[in-house]
């Protein structure tokens, strides 16, 4: 694998990887989606997928974590991997492993303590309270076969073997597709099902990785001796998993922003929307993460070697793809917004009320495949705070203030909220791309 990563054709091998990497984020997707898709079919659908939608901001945060240890280890792995001391790599992985078991114990004991009032913190109406806790009660018992599946996969990607990557979202997507319908409808248990079946789904997905990562096709094994905290390591795991995890704890925080904007200027029936609007989104974006991904190690391996004229050709061809996908997908989207939304909902006054809030928070979604290839492109160079502060930037400085001054300034409502996501997403991408120029310029010499 090691060979491939150096001397392979750039376009067969980003090919290779981010293909698995792809259908991965497919399999998340679909993962995401199916249960809203699911609860939106039962009589009080609408009040269940604003329920759900409540408890993703919650389960957003808690997927940071796995982003800290997994995304902020696994570069540090690929760097190793290509300097050829593997020892260091397994060190880094055990140790990251060790801090994802303490973090999940954490977070499940505030969940089970604290759950409701936080629901109710997010945005929670006395309407859909019933609905979240039902949901919610539920999946923060597994809370550790999510962040083991979700943050121990990036090991098994950072090595190159993407398929194998793949094959994990890939088994607890389908398992809850085929689960879900059981215990939601043949077994009447609605919400509290959906939650059942997402939880069951992740440990199958966590016996996967752990299989994987003891067998003996890996190349970086889960070792006992490194299940503690090393200090040198979790700092450096820390400075460059900081950005990935604030990106999706941010993203959290933003749900939170939106969700109770929208009930301020709208309904219940606005936060439902807004849940959906979140899933078309993924649509999006998610297929975007998966090439970026798939560049992963590839640059870490060969910034390693010092191989940069490599590096550089593929964050170009990354870009290309990246960019191409995100202006066709919202094309298609704005111009058929009816036939997404009706995935999702059969009440005609939710999909007459997200239709124009889709389309006006998806349209900044058409550049941000770029963005997303500039932020991953400095977390595997090893430059984490370069990647911190685009998020930072996207998100603190402009999108939360946004969310919250359009709507007093603009009298248009729900879309003035709406409006906060393409003008951050606009003015982040264009600000970046005049930033990674310079970057590269400094970081990447044309002489390799």
């Amino acid at each position: 694998m090691n060979e491939r990563l150096e001397k392979e054709k750039i376009s067969k091998l980003l090919l290779s990887m981010a293909i698995p990497a792809i259908l991965a984020q497919l399999a998340t997707l679909i993962y995401n989606m199916v249960d809203r898709i699911y609860i939106g079919q039962l009589p009080d659908g609408s009040l269940g997928i604003a329920g759900i939608g409540l408890c993703t901001s919650i389960i957003t945060i808690i997927t940071a974590f796995t982003n800290l240890f997994g995304r902020g280890g696994a570069p540090l792995a690929s760097i190793h991997m290509g300097e050829k001391r593997t020892d260091l790599a397994e060190r880094i992985m055990g140790n990251c492993f060790f801090d994802l078991v303490i973090s999940s114990i954490i977070i499940t004991v505030i969940l089970l303590v604290f759950g409701e009032d936080l629901l109710f913190l997010f945005g929670a109406s006395e309407n859909t309270i019933r609905y979240a806790m039902d949901y919610m009660g539920i999946y923060c018992l597994g809370t550790l076969f999510v962040q083991l599946s979700v943050g121990m996969n990036y090991f098994i990607n950072a090595q190159g073997y993407t398929k194998f990557g793949m094959l994990t979202l890939m088994i607890g997507g389908v398992l809850n597709i085929i689960l879900d319908p059981i215990f939601i409808f043949v077994l009447g248990l609605d919400v509290k099902g959906a939650a059942i079946a997402t939880v069951i789904s992740q440990c199958v997905s966590c016996l996967w990785v752990m299989q994987f990562l003891t067998g003996k096709k890996t190349n970086l094994k889960i070792r006992r001796q490194y299940f503690r905290v090393d200090m040198p390591i979790l700092k450096r795991v820390l400075g460059l998993g900081f950005s990935p995890f604030f990106m999706s704890a941010s993203e959290g925080v933003l749900q939170v922003s939106f969700n109770r904007q929208l009930l301020f200027f709208g309904s219940d029936l606005a936060v439902s929307a807004m849940t959906i609007i979140s899933s078309l989104a993924q649509i999006v974006t998610l297929p975007v993460e998966g090439i970026a991904q798939g560049t992963q190690p590839i640059i870490s391996y060969n910034y390693g070697a010092k191989n940069y004229a490599r590096v550089r050709k593929t964050m170009k061809l990354a870009m290309v793809v990246a960019l191409g996908y995100t202006l066709l997908s919202v094309a298609v989207m704005e111009g058929l917004p009816r036939l997404f939304i009706s995935l999702f909902a059969s009440d005609p006054e939710l999909i007459e009320l997200t239709m124009p809030m889709l389309r006006v928070y998806i349209l900044g979604l058409s550049v941000l495949g770029a963005n997303s290839i500039f932020q991953q492109s400095y977390t595997s160079l090893g430059f984490g705070k370069t990647s911190f502060f685009f998020a930072f930037y996207r998100k603190v400085i402009l999108l939360i203030p946004l969310i919250y001054i359009l709507p007093s300034i603009l009298s248009w409502g729900v879309y003035a909220v709406m409006l906060a996501e393409p003008i951050s997403d606009m003015l982040t991408t264009f600000t970046n791309a005049i930033a990674f120029r310079f970057f590269k310029k400094k970081h990447l010499p044309l002489e390799s």
